[in-house]
């Protein structure tokens, strides 16, 4: 018997390695580039698109976070084209947001870390925060040479209800693939949404430093080291 029912794996930061808020600046103003022209100024669209992630951030699970995103940006733009908004930015994230790559680096280590842990567990969740479409979500793991079939389940903002640091977002991953949580690990590198969300929801964690989100409020105090030395870990199960 494996040792875990399933390995977690977060993205930003851990299996993608970058500075979190260089990213945002730099994703968010090749957005603006194709959604402006629909009648937006950037600080109404940076502003509506900060209300709709804090509004999914929120979501108390009755509605997915695509449908809680989109209701918020309308109320915040509502003189532009909705339905026109939706499908350029559909199309943004499979192909302009690949621009946003210049603000990541390389993890020649990702693919081998995501091949051992299917030696090691049962099932592979890429549990990255679901704030982004699926498309989204392809494009960035791309970037270290992972696609969705590599994993039993990518989180989206089209199939989850959470976001972190909600711990109910890891009981919903656990309650969908049949998993008991005391049996998964999360792979992560924020204190806050990874570790200490993880571990609410009764899953073991191992924080990755390399690109560390820390928590004052909420120290990690479990197994910690660089992505290097989590891939020796995992090599060691």
């Amino acid at each position: 018997m494996n040792r875990f029912d399933a390995i977690l794996f977060d993205m930003d930061g851990t299996l993608v390695p970058m500075d979190e808020q260089q990213f945002v600046k730099g994703y968010f103003s090749e957005l603006a580039a194709v959604l402006c022209p629909y009648g937006l100024t950037p600080d109404q669209l940076v502003s509506s698109l900060w209300a709709g992630v804090g509004a999914m951030v929120q979501n108390d699970g009755s509605r997915t976070n695509e449908e809680v995103f989109w209701q918020v940006f309308a109320a915040r733009a509502p003189e532009v084209d909705l339905e026109a908004v939706k499908a350029e930015s559909a199309a943004f994230y499979s192909g302009r947001f690949h621009n946003a790559r210049a603000y990541t680096r390389e993890n020649p280590l990702a693919v081998h870390a995501v091949a051992l842990a299917r030696q090691k567990a049962d099932r592979v969740v890429l549990a990255t925060n679901p704030l982004f479409p699926a498309n989204g979500q392809a494009t960035r793991m791309s970037w270290v040479g992972l696609a969705p079939e590599n994993f039993d389940l990518v989180t989206s903002y089209e199939n989850e209800r959470f976001c972190k640091p909600n711990p109910a977002y890891y009981r919903s991953i656990c309650q969908r693939l049949g998993l008991q949580p005391q049996r998964c690990l999360m792979i992560g590198n924020d204190e806050n949404e990874d570790m200490a969300a993880a571990a609410a929801a009764g899953l073991q964690g191992w924080l990755v430093t390399d690109c560390l989100i820390p928590c004052a409020e909420r120290p990690w105090q479990g197994a910690r080291g660089t992505f290097a030395q989590m891939v020796e870990y995992l090599e060691c199960l």
